[in-house]
């Protein structure tokens, strides 16, 4: 968010925790992007502001909820207050469990996949309307289709990108693999190494798909201790979330630190994996 946004964005949500008796002396903004974390002291509670537009909010706190009684290990909203979505001052603000993060914060590839797997089996029991990955993927493709919002994506590589997404989201699709209720980004940074584990959090980009989709997101060494894996489907996914997430760098809007560094270092990845044409039958 900007300056002047995220000082409004932690002023409401001081001001809903104190609407509802948690005690707010100080705050402190944890992690600033599209939304904002803040931790609020001293009664400790993780406070999720969004613009108000973004109202996958109250979907995010069902799901939790529905998760946490599955037994996934998920971060849940805090149990003090009530789990629903809070509207101020053009914001939308949830209230989270804090978990104290534990040393070193890196979680094993074992205990990674491990929770990955108990996440997606309590996903299993969940029914929830969610998009298709490949609905994500078409989000992707629009964008390198406007040209206004990727001004600075040469057409060369605008072209391998599109014809990497189309090619590569056609062959897993046609893989046969499973598909159920997934993360839909399970990266590091949504995965809390704390005391009782490693906990998952923002489910606002849950998606159905193959568990390969998710695994995808997560450090290649965590794909080798997941059971049942399919390894190439997962080299195939892990190639198709690279070229997502180029695109996204390439986005006008984008706020993601060195972001053009970032996609000119990818797109030579992807160049080098799947060569001038695009992915065929081998990408």
């Amino acid at each position: 968010m900007r300056a002047e946004e995220s000082s409004r964005a932690v002023a409401a949500a001081v001001a809903v925790a104190a609407s509802l008796g948690l005690e707010v002396g100080d705050a402190v903004v944890l992690h600033d992007s599209n939304k904002l974390t803040v931790r609020l002291l001293p009664g400790d509670v993780l406070a999720r502001v969004a613009p108000e537009a973004q109202q996958v909010a109250r979907f995010e706190v069902d799901l939790a909820l529905r998760l946490a009684e599955a037994g996934c290990p998920v971060a849940a909203p805090d149990p003090r207050v009530e789990p629903r979505v809070h509207e101020r001052d053009g914001f939308v603000v949830t209230l989270w469990t804090h978990h104290e993060p534990v040393v070193p914060r890196e979680v094993p590839p074992a205990d990674y996949a491990a929770a990955l797997e108990r996440l997606h089996a309590g996903m299993r029991k969940v029914d929830v309307p969610t998009p298709h990955y490949t609905d994500r993927v078409e989000q992707a493709r629009r964008l390198l289709t406007d040209r206004d919002r990727t001004p600075a994506l040469a057409d060369t590589d605008r072209e391998l990108l599109a014809r990497t997404l189309s090619g590569l989201s056609r062959v897993i699709g046609e893989s046969g693999a499973p598909e159920q209720l997934l993360h839909g980004e399970p990266h590091p940074g949504n995965l809390l190494g704390t005391e009782r584990g490693p906990l998952f959090i923002d489910f606002e980009t849950c998606c159905r798909g193959p568990v390969e989709f998710d695994l995808a997101h997560a450090p290649e060494e965590v794909g080798a201790h997941y059971p049942g894996a399919d390894q190439e489907v997962l080299r195939r996914c892990r190639l198709l979330v690279l070229a997502m997430v180029t695109t996204w760098r390439w986005d006008r809007d984008d706020r993601f630190p060195d972001g053009h560094r970032l996609g000119t270092q990818w797109l030579g990845r992807i160049r080098a994996a799947v060569g001038d044409t695009g992915p065929g039958v081998h990408g």
